[in-house]
């Protein structure tokens, strides 16, 4: 079984690599162990904590006792389904800052910044800005991804961004556009009350074309002849056979398989890969190295009237949004329920915002346990920018086992008081007076919190994922010792090989990942593909004039 590139990962990224590939006639194979999407769990946007939980669909990765909070080990999902993560997170749509992108190219992946990605994110994007608001200028229109916005209909989801705005801080009619910094409505990949994962807009797609191929198995390594990757080992059907590559070989396994598959087949640190007996093809140290993420907390409030999303939250309630859902793709199910969002700025002195919000009008956790019984609000708050740095390295030879996973969550002190720093802010957010006439109490951390001591022994306790682990092929120029890719993402020492995913960033950007991962699949498509970029988009985004000076 050969063609002409064979990607291994059909999700975010590995979709958008096959779909562009496939499009400009070459023959492609993807290696995905995951199965079907198929299936209200995944479909539902409303059902979105069932299938992050669940072991069909989810690899079911943990990390190691991280040391800063108590030993704790928290979850690390990853998707193991067509489509990938994108089909079992929270569909929220975020691009990213425009300084985030800069910081990148400044880094060493020249040719990745803003002017350089907003015209792939124009070419991914149809923008449906349901009347909200926001600069069409700054979004496309014609492209496989759809994005809409969620119909804002609960007053509690309203009432966030007016107290965002009585608190003193910017409203924005498009975080993704012109301006991120505000309050302001959500994006979702959500499409006619369904999960738009990238399976949909670029897997399925491209599967229709004769020279695409999805190829159902466990990938083990890559085959190495002479330096150049000539394919990936695999699994299939309790057999182990090679699916030859005749020019590429393309990981786009996440941020921890894709690391994980360099190390096994013999690229990563000497000393780590002698330890296992893997017989070295190239030292690259930044292997598994610069591991990142971002961390939230549940600010909860409990509501004074019944206009929560907890109604819902019975036996009832959930066969009656299940039941409308199916038969209409309409009400409480059709959406995230993610409707506003903000994006602010920690201190005076922060260019640009490093604190992200999701509100969501129910208290409820993402594993699907209500804090409190009865009707309540939350928003989930955290830093975008830790100085933290973990570590993806394996656990033994064997393919089948899974890596250790340790991201050495909060240890620095500006964790610590960036969140502080942002539940204090939130307090602050939920006392305007758009609050008052559903505001009852604080659930958690609890009105009896407020010493920086209780604050960070409430931070241990409770701080979450928020499931965006990236950096761990970080890119950057051939001579950089820690870099693992250049910025045409090919692998640093050998040839035929590439990794396209989150793995490759070298910093992790402002909010959630899937929009620039699958950015970064179109764009690495067209390096593979020998083509020019796209031509640069210089449009300047906006930056607060008083950032030097102001918080809000």
């Amino acid at each position: 079984m050969r063609a002409d590139y064979v990607i291994v990962g059909a999700g975010s990224a590995g979709s958008a690599m096959a779909y562009r590939l496939a499009e400009a006639g070459k023959s492609v194979l993807i290696i995905e162990h995951g199965g079907s999407d198929r299936g209200p769990f995944i479909q539902m946007p409303g059902a979105l904590s069932y299938p992050m939980n669940m072991a069909r669909y989810d690899w079911g990765f943990r990390t190691e006792p991280e040391p800063h909070l108590g030993g704790r080990r928290l979850a690390v999902p990853r998707g193991k389904v067509i489509g990938g993560s994108s089909s079992i997170n929270g569909m929220i749509y975020v691009r990213g800052h425009a300084r985030d992108y800069d910081h990148w190219c400044d880094s060493g992946a020249t040719g990745w910044g803003y002017a350089d990605v907003l015209p792939y994110f124009k070419r991914l994007e149809n923008w449906h800005d349901g009347g909200h608001g926001g600069d069409p200028v700054w979004r496309g229109k014609n492209g496989p991804l759809h994005i809409t916005r969620g119909k804002r209909n609960n007053p509690l989801t309203r009432a966030f961004v007016e107290a965002g705005r009585q608190a003193g801080y910017p409203v924005t009619g498009d975080y993704n556009g012109h301006q991120q910094e505000g309050f302001g409505p959500f994006d979702m990949t959500v499409w006619k009350g369904r999960r738009w994962s990238a399976a949909h807009a670029y897997l399925k797609p491209a599967l229709k074309r004769a020279n695409c191929d999805l190829v159902r198995a466990f990938a083990r390594k890559i085959v190495f002849e002479d330096g150049r990757a000539t394919g990936v080992e695999v699994e299939r059907g309790g057999a182990i056979e090679v699916v030859g590559a005749e020019r590429e070989v393309i990981l786009a396994a996440s941020s921890i398989n894709s690391p994980k598959l360099l190390m096994l087949s013999g690229v990563g640190t000497a000393v780590h890969l002698t330890e296992f007996g893997i017989d070295m093809v190239a030292d690259r140290p930044g292997v598994g190295r610069n591991l990142q993420d971002h961390l939230e907390l549940y600010i909860q409030a409990a509501a004074s009237q019944p206009v929560s999303l907890f109604k819902y939250w019975n036996l009832f309630g959930k066969v009656y949004v299940g039941a409308r859902w199916l038969l209409t793709r309409t009400g409480p199910g059709a959406s995230n329920q993610f409707e506003s969002a903000a994006f602010i700025r920690s201190q005076a002195g922060v260019d640009y915002p490093d604190i992200q919000y999701h509100f969501l009008p129910i208290a409820v956790r993402y594993d699907g346990q209500a804090a409190a019984e009865g009707h309540g609000f939350q928003a989930h708050v955290g830093p975008m920018r830790s100085p933290s740095r973990g570590a993806v390295t394996l656990r033994s030879a064997d393919p089948k086992e899974a890596p250790r996973i340790i991201f050495n969550y909060m240890a620095h002190e500006k964790d610590w008081q960036d969140f502080r720093t942002g539940i204090r802010l939130t307090r602050e957010i939920f006392a305007q007076e758009a609050f008052m006439p559903y505001y009852k109490h604080e659930i958690q951390p609890g009105s009896d919190v407020r010493s920086d001591d209780e604050l960070d022994d409430f931070i241990r306790q409770h701080v979450e994922s928020a499931y965006h682990p990236c950096g761990t092929v970080r890119m950057g120029k051939a001579d950089d010792p820690m870099a693992v890719v250049d910025p045409e993402c090919r692998v640093i020492g050998v040839d035929g090989l590439r990794v396209v995913d989150s793995s490759v960033f070298p910093r992790i950007t402002n909010g959630n990942l899937n929009a620039p991962s699958i950015m970064t699949g179109e764009k690495a498509a067209d390096h593979v593909l020998g083509r020019a970029p796209l031509p640069p988009d210089n449009a300047e985004p906006w930056m607060h004039p008083a950032w030097q000076t102001a918080q809000r």
